[in-house]
């Protein structure tokens, strides 16, 4: 089975002519429609809200785009928070998750009039000393054992993220001490999720939480985050996660539980960010080197620093080789990199039609946690990003790393006198 892609051989040798590889492109078309749809699963609820994971493609035009058809952002770092500033995302359009969070990063939360999500129940005093205690406070939520299974991220007992059940409800209760007046609550503890029913279970567990919240301390929560995770149909033969099984679920689920316990109207946010943009990004690199050893290697122009998962995950993303679509798989290929990495490779044992250098490879899936993992081992320097725009026009929106990118840290001229 062979995973489409949005450009022609044509096209995309025209690209490359323009611009080198490696390069990530992303589809602008079907990020939008996908975006649409997302929005329309769960337009429902009068207060629904998609904060977009800035981490997984944290890049200013992808966020225009996505802000432009309602998005917030889903922030975690200082600089995820400027990102967003700088597109216009601002106050409660940004969603601030973060966790061992420094005192700047508050400070700066607070100055862009944020919603703050609280992974720490000690972060209290910590954000009233570093920007303030504001008027709407929100707190994550860790299940712990309560929630089993085979969460990519771990047990929720063994991670560092969020409060337990108990800790819940003092928080609350200790920010309301402090004026805190609107309140919420968060979770997120799986990634790359495929079951549609996770996301329903997500939800009821929340809601019931704050059923318990108003009955024992007499709080409306004004919404509830179950967070992003929803994963992406990686092999060709995985299905997507049916949008619409999962937003009439929850709305069952709400009508249920917070409408029968009078907690309606409560806004539902998400912070989805691999569903969004992942299925419609493609890295696309050209074939320099074949190695016949022991296995057969493919070596591309790329190496892990544009893309790590494969490489520290064993994640699987498909491979097309550019103009033989329809040729026949008669080879097995290991498709590397040029790292001294043992690990650095994109496939492993992968039947492919049969390879020439020059050939160019399309590796799909790489719109989310693709270039946003990047990093310079070895001095490699990361490839840009480009954009095909609607009308077919391909824009670049981030140009590739040079080599004084990557010296520009160091002081040479310190270097002189150091003995």
């Amino acid at each position: 089975m062979e995973k489409e892609i949005p450009f022609s051989k044509e096209k995309l040798e025209k690209i490359k002519n323009e611009y080198p590889t490696p390069f990530h492109i992303y589809d602008e078309k079907s990020i939008k429609e996908n975006a649409k749809r997302f929005l329309e699963a769960f337009s429902w609820n009068e207060g629904f809200k998609e904060y977009f994971a800035v981490k997984a493609t944290p890049n200013p035009y992808i966020l225009k785009i996505l802000k432009d058809i309602g998005f917030g952002a889903d922030c975690s770092s200082l600089t995820e928070l400027m990102l967003a500033e700088e597109v216009g995302i601002t106050g409660e359009e940004i969603m601030f998750t973060s966790n061992n969070t420094p005192a700047e990063e508050y400070e700066k939360a607070r100055e862009l009039g944020a919603i703050i999500n609280l992974d720490d129940i000690s972060h209290i005093p910590f954000l009233a000393e570093h920007g303030g205690i504001p008027d709407l406070i929100s707190f994550r939520y860790n299940p712990g054992n309560q929630r089993a299974g085979g969460f990519i991220m771990g047990n929720p007992a063994e991670v560092k993220y969020g409060l337990t059940r108990e800790q819940i409800f003092t928080g609350l209760e200790e920010v309301r001490k402090r004026g805190v007046k609107r309140f919420g609550l968060h979770t997120f503890i799986a990634s790359n999720q495929l079951d549609p029913q996770y996301f329903i279970d997500t939800a009821e567990m929340m809601f019931e939480l704050a059923v318990e919240v108003k009955k024992r301390l007499d709080i409306n929560l004004e919404f509830v985050n179950i967070g992003g995770g929803i994963g992406i149909p990686y092999r060709p033969e995985e299905e997507a996660v049916d949008l619409e099984f999962v937003g009439q679920g929850i709305k069952n689920k709400y009508n249920k539980i917070i409408k029968e316990n009078n907690l309606d109207p409560m806004a539902i946010y998400m912070e989805c960010g691999r569903m969004i943009t992942g299925p419609y990004g493609y890295l696309v690199s050209e074939v320099i080197h074949k190695k016949d050893i022991y296995k057969k290697h493919v070596g591309l122009d790329g190496s892990m620093n544009d893309l790590m998962r494969p490489g520290i995950y064993d994640a699987y993303h498909h491979i097309t080789v550019l103009g033989k679509e329809d040729k026949p798989k008669t080879e097995t290929y290991d498709v590397t990199g040029s790292l001294c990495e043992s690990i650095d490779r994109f496939a492993v044992d992968r039947d492919l039609p049969k390879i020439d250098i020059g050939d160019t490879l399309v590796i799909h899936d790489t719109g989310a946690h693709g270039h946003a993992m990047g990093f310079n081992y070895n001095g490699k320097l990361r490839g840009g990003e480009l954009l095909l725009r609607e009308n077919g026009e391909v824009v670049e929106i981030r140009r590739p790393e040079t080599v004084e990118d990557y010296f520009r840290t160091l002081d040479f001229d310190k270097l002189k006198d150091f003995e």
